[in-house]
This record gives C-alpha cells, sequence and structure tokens, in this order.
C-alpha cells in the first residue's frame, strides 16, 4: 500500500512543507527574515549537488529558487522609510548587495560554476549572521542582563 519511496519522499516533502508554512505563520517579522536566509542557503547547497551530479533542471530550478528568495524576499522586504537617512543609505546598499547576489547565482548557473555558489553562499551567512545579531529578542535579553541590581536598604531603629 505505501510502497513506493516516491510516495514516502512526496509525503516527507508536503510534511515539511505544512511544518514550514506552520513555524512562517507564528513567527516575528525578525524570524521571518531567518527563515528567507536559510531557505536561500539550503537551495545553494542543493544546486552545488545538483550540480555535482551533472542534473541541470535541478541545478536551475534550485539556483531559480534561491534567486527567488533573495530577490522577492529579503530585497523586497528592505524598508528605506524605516531608518530615516541613514536606513535609507543601508537599503540602497543592501538592495545593490542582494542585486549582486543574484547576479552570481545567475552566472552560476549559466557557467555550471560551483565558486560563485560560494561566493553567493557567503554573503549570505554574511548578513544572516549580522541579522541574528540584531534579534531584538536577544538584545533586550543582553540590555536586562547588563541592568545593575539594585538592592533595598533597610535602615534599622528610630
Amino acid at each position: 500500500m505505501y510502497s513506493s519511496s516516491n510516495t514516502y519522499s512526496a509525503g516527507a516533502g508536503a510534511y515539511g512543507k505544512v511544518a514550514s508554512e506552520t513555524g512562517a505563520m507564528s513567527a516575528s517579522p525578525h524570524k521571518l527574515i531567518s527563515m528567507l536566509f536559510d531557505g536561500a542557503k539550503t537551495a545553494i547547497v542543493m544546486a552545488r549537488h545538483h550540480m555535482a551530479e551533472g542534473q541541470i533542471q535541478a541545478k536551475g530550478n534550485a539556483i531559480s529558487k534561491a534567486i527567488n528568495i533573495v530577490d522577492s524576499g529579503l530585497k523586497a522586504s528592505l524598508d528605506a522609510k524605516a531608518g530615516g537617512p541613514a536606513g535609507a543609505a543601508l537599503v540602497a546598499d543592501l538592495s545593490a548587495l542582494y542585486d549582486y547576489i543574484c547576479q552570481r547565482l545567475m552566472y552560476a548557473n549559466l557557467r555550471n560554476d560551483p565558486a560563485l555558489l560560494d561566493e553567493a553562499e557567503r554573503l549570505l551567512a554574511n548578513l544572516s549572521s549580522a541579522w541574528q545579531e540584531i534579534d531584538p529578542q536577544k538584545t533586550s535579553a543582553l540590555s536586562q542582563s547588563d541592568q545593575v541590581p539594585t538592592t533595598t536598604r533597610f535602615s534599622v531603629g528610630a
């Protein structure tokens, strides 16, 4: 009844998709961006695997997925109005970097060049690491631990 490995793979894939969608629905905005970084990294890892195996269509699909995540996810989530003039400059720089990453991924696909996948993955890893450092939950926990505990003084006598 369930002997086909394709059926098992399809079921596992569907389960993974549901788990991912459930996680996305309950995630904070910061976590959603983290999930995009993770998804892009996973797509690049898969592209590298397919490239090594000579699976041209699967490689192209994985690279297209990575490009879509970077362009329609990470880049599209940038908000130039959020941080004033300094924020607008940062958004412009990040937007240009995301364009560059997409370009490197496209060239990796066209040239079948794993070094270009490595470059894109390194850039995304650096951005992801920086993003993790500004996690609101992490920074609020740090600011609370940096506070000097106050002591209550009691006086004895009248």
